[in-house]
C-alpha cells in the first residue's frame, strides 16, 4: 500500500486547536463514516455531518445516517441533493447486478461495478465548499484502503492530490487557510474499525453496510458484507445486524 506521509493515521491526528471547534465530517451512514464521526467528537470537535441522496437504489444507508447524525449530536447536518443517476456507471445508481462472493484477494486488485464514478472526488468537492462558507478549516472523511473493494477513491494518493487541489480551488486556500483533510482510518484494517467504534459507542445496529439487501435485510454476499463480516469476526465483536 502506497502509505501517504501527509495523511494522519489514528495515533497522529492532531487535538483541537480550542474546545468546541467545529469541523466537516462525510456521514454516509456506514461503519468507517460512522466511526470516524464518533473518533472526531471524541477529540473535541463539533461536527458539521454532510451525508449524500445520490440516488442510490437503497436509501437504508441514508437513514442510517440521519439516525447517527441524531445521536451522535451533530450540531448541524447538511443532506445534499446529488443525483448521479444520470451518470452511470454503476451498480449502485443502475440495474447492474451487484457481483456477490468475491474473494478478498479479487476485492484489494479489481475494481468492481460497484464503484461509483468520481463520487469521492465529488463528495469531497461539497464538503470543501461547506467547510469553506463556514469558514471551517478540518474535514474528517472515513475512507479505508486495508480492508475495502479497491475503489481508487479510497486511496492515500488520492487523498493527498484532492488535498492539493483543494488548497489550489479554494479562496480561503489560496489565502493560507486550506481545508485540511484528515482520513484517521486510512491504514486500520475492519476489525480496527470494528474495535475503535465499539470503544467509542457507536450504535454498530445503526450503521448500514449492504449494497443490495433483501427484503430490508444486508444479503451478506455483496463485498460490503463480506468485509463487515470479517471484521467483525476478527474483532471478537458480534454483529448487531446479524
Amino acid at each position: 500500500m502506497d502509505r501517504n506521509p501527509d495523511m494522519p493515521d489514528i495515533s497522529s491526528m492532531p487535538e483541537p486547536e480550542a474546545p468546541g471547534q467545529r469541523a466537516v465530517v462525510l456521514l454516509s451512514g456506514g461503519l468507517d463514516s460512522s466511526t470516524v464521526t464518533a473518533y472526531a467528537s471524541s477529540k473535541g470537535w463539533k461536527i458539521v455531518a454532510v451525508s449524500f441522496d445520490y440516488g442510490q437504489n437503497h436509501p437504508t444507508e441514508l437513514e442510517a445516517a440521519r439516525i447517527q447524525g441524531a445521536r451522535q449530536e451533530v450540531v448541524e447536518h447538511i443532506i445534499a441533493h446529488v443525483d448521479l443517476r444520470p451518470v452511470g456507471g454503476s451498480a449502485l445508481v443502475g440495474s447492474a447486478p451487484v457481483p456477490k462472493d468475491r474473494d478478498g484477494e479479487t476485492m484489494a486488485e479489481d475494481i468492481p461495478i460497484t464503484y461509483v464514478p468520481a463520487r469521492n472526488a465529488i463528495f469531497l468537492a461539497y464538503g470543501v465548499a461547506v467547510a469553506e462558507a463556514r469558514g471551517l478549516t478540518h474535514l474528517f472523511i472515513g475512507a479505508n484502503s486495508v480492508d475495502y473493494s479497491g475503489y481508487p477513491d479510497c486511496r492515500p494518493g488520492f487523498l493527498q492530490s484532492f488535498q492539493r487541489t483543494a488548497a489550489l480551488a479554494t479562496k480561503t486556500g489560496v489565502e493560507g487557510h486550506p481545508v485540511h483533510i484528515h482520513a484517521p482510518l486510512l491504514s486500520l484494517s475492519k476489525a480496527d474499525i470494528v474495535r475503535l467504534a465499539s470503544r467509542l459507542g457507536v450504535d454498530l445496529a445503526h450503521t448500514w453496510t449492504c449494497y443490495d439487501p433483501i427484503d430490508g435485510h444486508p444479503c451478506g454476499h455483496c463485498d460490503a458484507c463480506q468485509l463487515r463480516a470479517k471484521g467483525f469476526a476478527e474483532a471478537g465483536v458480534i454483529d448487531p445486524l446479524q
